[in-house]
């Protein structure tokens, strides 16, 4: 190709390596990338991985603040030379608290702990020592989880935090969210599937619907033996007004649930990797479709990255009987090391009802799977089938996450409670919206406004600029002398730079995938001007090609 340079990747392992999940296919990348930087004493930047690099850290610094306070107790209990301590003990642990309190007044995150007591006192009227109890025993991780579910107290805290991030802070619906706390996003998933098809919900080969682009393991796992679904897509294939991009859902890819063949539907919102929460034309229409169409939809919503949109509201805020919610603590506090996630699912749901109704034989067998948990198992719900499915059913009675990690998730929760001028929250959001336009106008590129962008990612389509800036003729010329993945190659061969393609995530083959989460702010500059270099190469070997031919023909 004239002009251009030859990669040491050829176009045909190109083909072969494209097939591979980004995730897997990063690994060739940063393999080149690191050649390159090794070579050209350059540093290797790598926005393939979406682990942001910010903390979070004065719940941290609650957190342990409130460790020195729980060994206290534990010495308090009983004391032995060769570092023995006992359990901590309940009566009149809260007034210990408080002296604990007024005695380190500069101890680092002492001021949550004190606004965090108050909170549980004031707002709930938790009883002080079954309160503090809880927090010391769970800092400490002396005993198993109890209830294993979620510990009491720590579930209301992070029940308020729900409805306050996924729910605009005002819930369209009456009722609670059972909470299931779980080591991360990764683990709720890997936990819902299995138990719909334990529990006879899904069946191995129905049919499910999958938001599109999304996160590569959704697109993975339904295909695996043991649940082999058809998938239905839903694309998020919407474009404005100058034909581009919004990967937002049209009226007619909803509709697709409308088919009750169509059991459940899952959805990352905000999507990954495109970063833009579900609009709210598309909500609203959304929650006819299913009403009026297939009111039994199981939908189940990721939404570790709604705290990143101002006012976000889940689907579980939207269609709250149908909807299990997945959140996980790692992008918004910097926690990915800290595997905290929940599951949450209305008091008032279509999966309680939907096993309520199952035939006698059905009911049985699924009696006899819980009938060591309870005299009543075909009244257990869904949420503590959950629970009891996540440790094999027989392990129910040591279910739960470590306590240590509940209290972090509590601290984190009422941290984002008390932050009532949200000081936290606009500076996450301004640190990605800053990064955001520095790879812009790295491109060259003006920022288009977008209310419904969370903006943790950027997607961008190669080929869908390079046909609107160029036109369609070097569009071909792209798609007929260069494989999708090409440009990323490119990026990482030359330039020392690490990006994922988005045809792994089930958007458009010519799109790449930014993490604008883990990288300075000053790399966003360098990476965009380094798109906008590497499609001018593609664009002058065009030229060049067009002026040969052209010459030939005279």
């Amino acid at each position: 190709m004239d002009h251009i340079e030859k990669l040491k990747v050829s176009r045909n392992r190109e083909q072969q390596l494209e097939q591979l999940s980004p995730f897997e296919l990063k690994d060739s990348l940063i393999s080149l990338a690191s050649e390159q930087q090794q070579a050209a004493v350059k540093t290797m930047l790598n926005a393939g991985r979406g682990n942001p690099n910010w903390t979070a850290t004065v719940p941290r610094e609650a957190f342990f603040t409130l460790g020195k306070f729980g060994l206290e107790e534990c010495k308090l209990a009983m004391t032995h030379p060769s570092g023995i301590g006992g359990i901590p003990c309940k009566k009149g642990i809260a007034k210990r608290f408080e002296q604990f309190l007024e005695d380190n007044p500069e101890m680092p995150g002492i001021t949550l702990l004190k606004q965090t007591y108050e909170y549980g006192i004031e707002k709930h009227t938790f009883v002080a020592d079954d309160f503090i109890h809880e927090l010391t025993e769970g800092i400490i991780g002396c005993q198993y989880p109890d209830p294993g579910r979620m510990l009491k107290h720590t579930e209301i805290i992070v029940h308020d935090y729900l409805l306050q991030e996924m729910c605009g802070g005002n819930p369209k619906h009456k009722g609670a969210y059972d909470i299931f706390a779980v080591e991360g996003g990764t683990a709720a998933m890997c936990y819902i599937f299995d138990s719909l098809l334990q529990n006879g919900l899904l069946k191995r080969g129905d049919k499910i619907a999958l938001a599109v682009p999304t996160f590569t393991p959704y697109l993975e796992i339904p295909e695996l033996e043991r649940y082999n679904f058809k998938i239905t897509y839903i694309h998020g294939s919407a474009k404005d007004k100058e034909a581009r991009n919004t990967f937002q859902y049209p009226d007619e890819e909803l509709d697709k649930l409308g088919d009750r063949s169509v059991k459940a539907l899952f959805i990352i919102n905000p999507s990954n990797p495109t970063s833009v929460q579900l609009s709210e034309k598309s909500r609203k229409y959304l929650v006819k479709v299913v009403k009026n169409l297939n009111p039994n939809l199981m939908i189940v919503t990721d939404d570790v990255y709604g705290t990143f949109v101002n006012g976000f509201r889940s689907l579980m805020d939207e269609l709250p009987q149908n909807t299990l919610c997945v959140y996980s603590f790692s992008k918004y506090f910097g926690a990915t090391g800290w595997r905290l996630g929940v599951i949450a699912l209305h008091e008032d749901n279509v999966y309680d009802d939907m096993l309520s109704a199952v035939p006698e034989k059905e009911k049985e067998r699924l009696a006899k799977m819980y009938e060591s948990l309870t005299l009543k198992p075909g009244k257990l719900k869904f949420i503590d089938r959950l629970v009891a499915d996540s440790r094999q059913v027989a392990l129910n009675h040591t279910a739960g996450l470590s306590l240590p990690q509940q209290i972090q998730m509590l601290l984190f929760s009422a941290f984002a409670l008390l932050d009532k001028q949200n000081n936290y929250k606009n500076d996450c959001n301004a640190i990605i919206q800053r990064r955001y336009n520095l790879l812009w106008e790295g491109m060259g590129v003006s920022v288009r406004p977008d209310p419904d962008r969370a903006g943790y990612y950027c997607e961008i389509d190669i080929l869908e600029g390079a046909i609107k800036h160029h036109g369609k003729e070097f569009g071909e010329f792209l798609k007929k002398n260069f494989e999708p993945v090409d440009f990323l190659f490119r990026l990482a061969e030359l330039s020392s730079i690490v990006l994922l393609n988005g045809g792994g995530f089930g958007g458009p083959e010519w799109s790449i995938r930014v993490s604008l989460a883990n990288l300075e702010d000053k790399d966003y500059s360098i990476i965009g001007q380094k798109i906008a270099e590497t499609m001018q190469e593609y664009v002058d070997a065009w030229k060049n090609t067009t002026n040969k031919l052209i010459s030939n023909k005279k």
